[in-house]
């Protein structure tokens, strides 16, 4: 049997979910198809339930249904309930389990790949949407000094600084706006905003990045202007390629019970992009 698996959002068609989970497939010798589902703002429950009627396996949730995966499911992890947020949707007898690995993916990618401690650290997250909602809580349980999210509204980032108070422990967590960012320059600067899709970026202070800081922009396939910025003033401008295939390898984990490497599937997909 070749068990059916998929990402879901809108827009889909850029999604490079795919090929990573095919290179993960292929890897580890698993019997998957995986495709990309196109869904309608107002038909995210129906189209799920008709491939799990299909005998769909999982799905991966992008932009804008992680809140109404997040309803959706019938059981919940620790991580998704602390997010308020679902990325990654298993069928089985159980029911629908809703799980988050956005935030073990961006984890991952910087401290493992980009070899970038955050314990300690001083830490400016850009945006207070649903891609702020599955990191806040794994950036706090990385210890860092402190942790501020700056919103163009800034309502709510305070809102986000509420949910997650409680989890931060000895971290300094507070709410800005971005033109009204604190004295502070930072080791680490993540853009959680879409901006980059559209080419533009959040109005950062020119002195916002200590020397050799990371500038680190979920956007991926692209330079950004988020990472242009970072790179004329000292900082290290990265996408989030890497944080896409690290939680696309903890979702597969959650679904087959084995973790792929992900290293080469990484190596092969940047090739691709200095290719095209």
């Amino acid at each position: 049997m070749t068990d059916a698996y998929a990402v879901i959002g809108n827009p889909v068609a850029h999604s490079k979910s795919p090929e990573i989970h095919a290179a993960f497939a292929r890897h580890t010798s698993q019997a998957i198809v995986y495709k990309r589902i196109f869904c309608e703002p107002d038909a995210f429950v129906e189209t799920v339930r008709a491939f799990q009627a299909e005998g769909g396996k999982g799905l991966n949730i992008t932009v804008p249904f992680k809140h109404e995966a997040f309803e959706f499911a019938t059981k919940k992890s620790a991580r998704a309930e602390q997010a308020g947020a679902v990325n990654t949707l298993v069928f089985n007898h159980e029911g629908v389990l809703g799980d988050n690995t956005d935030g073990a993916g961006l984890i991952r990618d910087i401290t493992v790949n980009l070899r970038c401690a955050l314990r300690g650290k001083n830490l400016l997250l850009l945006g207070a949407g649903g891609a702020s909602f599955g990191v806040v809580g794994p950036l706090l349980a990385e210890a860092p000094c402190a942790l501020v999210i700056a919103n163009r509204t800034l309502s709510k980032a305070e809102s986000l600084v509420q949910r997650f108070s409680k989890h931060a422990a000895g971290c300094k967590l507070c709410a800005s706006t971005c033109a009204a960012l604190p004295p502070k320059r930072f080791d680490v600067v993540i853009n959680a905003t879409s901006a980059g899709l559209s080419g533009d970026m959040p109005a950062l202070p020119e002195n916002v990045f200590i020397p050799g800081a990371l500038a680190y922009d979920m956007v991926y396939g692209k330079v950004t202007p988020f990472m242009q910025f970072a790179r004329r003033h000292g900082a290290q401008g990265v996408d989030g390629l890497g944080m896409l295939v690290e939680q696309a390898a903890e979702s597969f984990f959650i679904w087959r019970g084995m973790r792929p490497e992900t290293a080469p599937v990484i190596a092969a997909l940047r090739e691709a992009q200095r290719g095209s």
